[in-house]
């Protein structure tokens, strides 16, 4: 027998149940949703804050220094998005 085989037949006696959620869990759930709702309204919020300040400035020529708080607010948007959904995928809802 090689190496290949014998990997092979311990990884077969490997158990790999599946995910349950446990009893008494729903409302965690609903936190998550709900603290999803207000992460992505703030980033909403400090994306038109941003938006705003490029177009007050904009006649200063400062208008470009605002271009990085876009670029972070987006980024805590696909943060927020991916989380939600490997927390969503691995708690199997």
């Amino acid at each position: 027998m090689n190496m290949t085989s014998i990997l092979g037949i311990v990884l077969q006696q490997v158990p790999n149940p599946k995910p349950v959620q446990p009893p008494g869990t729903e409302g965690f759930l609903s936190i998550m949703g709900w603290g999803k709702w207000v992460a992505l309204a703030v980033c909403i919020l400090g994306l038109m804050a941003a938006g705003a300040m490029m177009g007050i400035q904009s006649r200063r020529g400062e208008g470009g220094e605002h271009v990085g708080k876009i670029g972070m607010a987006l980024g805590g948007v696909i943060v927020i998005s991916a989380a939600a959904t490997i927390v969503g995928f691995l708690s199997g809802a």
